[in-house]
């Protein structure tokens, strides 16, 4: 069976998109374009790098709430942006737990935690920890936990598949990760503006009532996941049993604040 809603991904202004869905029982709804060709993730690298933290923190390597990052931050703070520290600099510009400071140095601090913790450097230990479980085959991190991902729609519609029905994990782990961490933190999400609440769980963004915003009209606001500037992202939408990924070759930019939204309500409206 095939989604006839994602191939409207044909009409996005780029050289190359493949897209996906995968529903909460694993079983996958649909894919359209290259969907074994590997994309730069970016941002979306995130998730997966969150999902080995949290593997570490079942495994006993680390506590969510024992100290990381700059003076008073704690691995919580950096999984929810709330560490303080700079977007892309390892300086702290505000005290931990007061705004959502959105932060590739934070999680370049958290893969600097479990590599020590684990006596493991922080690729390897995603490979072992969740690339390798999962099947991932075709998915590398090669650099930064915050950005330097490279993957697959197939491969990424099996971490899609593990949020809906976690098993590397206990799922009140990953429920929590589902939950807004700090409520009521403020702060600006790249590519839409301040957002007051700016709701994160733990390295999930979490939808809620934000507008603008780069899911559907139709989404739900328990719907999670996460962008990258390399025109990706992969939202779950537990309401709808489903999740989607889509990868591109075309920087994130205005077309994608035009073409994400619609692209989302037409795939939640055919699921529906």
């Amino acid at each position: 069976m095939s989604l006839n809603s994602l191939a409207s991904i044909e009409n996005w202004p780029v050289p190359t998109a493949a897209a996906g869905v995968v529903r909460a029982d694993g079983t996958v709804a649909g894919t359209h374009g290259p969907a074994g060709r590997r994309f730069p993730l970016a941002s979306v690298t995130k998730p997966l790098a969150a999902y080995a933290v949290l593997v570490a923190y079942e495994e006993g390597a680390i506590e969510l709430d024992e100290p990381a990052g700059p003076p008073g931050a704690t691995v919580r703070h950096l999984l929810a942006h709330t560490s303080g520290l700079a977007f892309d600099e390892h300086r702290v510009t505000a005290p931990p737990g007061e705004r959502r400071l959105y932060s590739n140095a934070g999680f370049e601090q958290l893969g600097d935690h479990v590599s020590k913790a684990t006596d493991i450097p922080f690729a390897e230990y995603l490979h072992q920890a969740v690339l390798e479980p999962l099947g991932m085959t075709r998915t590398t991190l090669e650099g930064s936990p915050a950005k330097d991902g490279v993957s697959t729609v197939e491969d990424l519609l099996r971490f899609a598949a593990e949020l809906q029905a976690p098993r590397l994990l206990d799922p009140r782990t990953v429920a929590e990760a589902m939950t807004v961490q700090y409520p009521g933190t403020k702060g600006v999400l790249p590519g839409y503006g301040h957002q007051n609440p700016n709701d994160w769980g733990l390295g999930f963004e979490i939808r809620d009532s934000k507008s603008p915003h780069w899911t559907g009209a139709s989404s739900s606001p328990r719907t999670f996941g996460h962008f990258g500037q390399s025109g990706t992202f992969v939202w779950v939408d537990p309401d709808a049993g489903a999740a989607c990924v889509a990868l591109t070759d075309r920087a994130f930019g205005p077309w994608a604040t035009e073409a994400w939204p619609a692209f989302t309500d037409g795939v939640l409206a055919e699921l529906r």
